[in-house]
């Protein structure tokens, strides 16, 4: 009898101590709601801009642009040229010491959109060697214009479709 004793003894202090060892992972579950929900609302409140761009398909070619003035401005390593697809170059910027010439660049722009009012679009083709921040620069020359106003500089839209792709060797 006693060693069912001893063995009953031995049980309950087995069952008393099995609870012991146990990973209590309620409060991690409590915790990661927590930071799923701080995250959510969080990522609520960040805002970032985006610029859409029509960029041509692997395989397809640029859809046809309406009759009259198709504009491509190319980007290379020694100039700009601004040209119809149709007409070929109709200016053509060349690179001087202190980098492209963008403010001739909208100038002529500017010009062009005059005598086309209604156009919206523009191709953008570049070189293989040419930087991104030289394909963002040329973007904003063509996208818009700064005018001086009587409230400082105003910004007047010029061709804001952009289709982007390489230039022509």
């Amino acid at each position: 009898m006693k060693a069912a004793k001893h063995v009953r003894r031995a049980r309950r202090r087995h069952l008393r101590r099995r609870g012991a060892g146990d990973l209590n992972i309620v409060p991690m579950i409590d915790m990661m709601v927590i930071l799923v929900f701080f995250l959510i609302f969080t990522a609520v409140f960040s805002r970032i801009s985006i610029l859409e761009l029509n960029l041509p398909a692997a395989s397809a070619s640029l859809p046809d642009l309406p009759q009259g003035l198709h504009l491509e401005v190319i980007v290379r390593d020694a100039a700009i040229d601004v040209s119809d697809r149709d007409a070929g170059v109709l200016k053509s910027l060349p690179k001087a010491a202190g980098g492209y010439d963008l403010a001739g660049l909208a100038e002529y722009l500017r010009a062009v959109k005059t005598r086309f009012p209604d156009h919206q679009d523009a191709t953008i083709l570049l070189a293989p060697a040419i930087p991104y921040d030289v394909l963002v620069q040329v973007m904003d020359a063509v996208r818009v214009y700064e005018v001086p106003g009587s409230q400082g500089w105003a910004r007047a839209e010029l061709f804001p479709n952009i289709a982007v792709g390489d230039a022509p060797t």
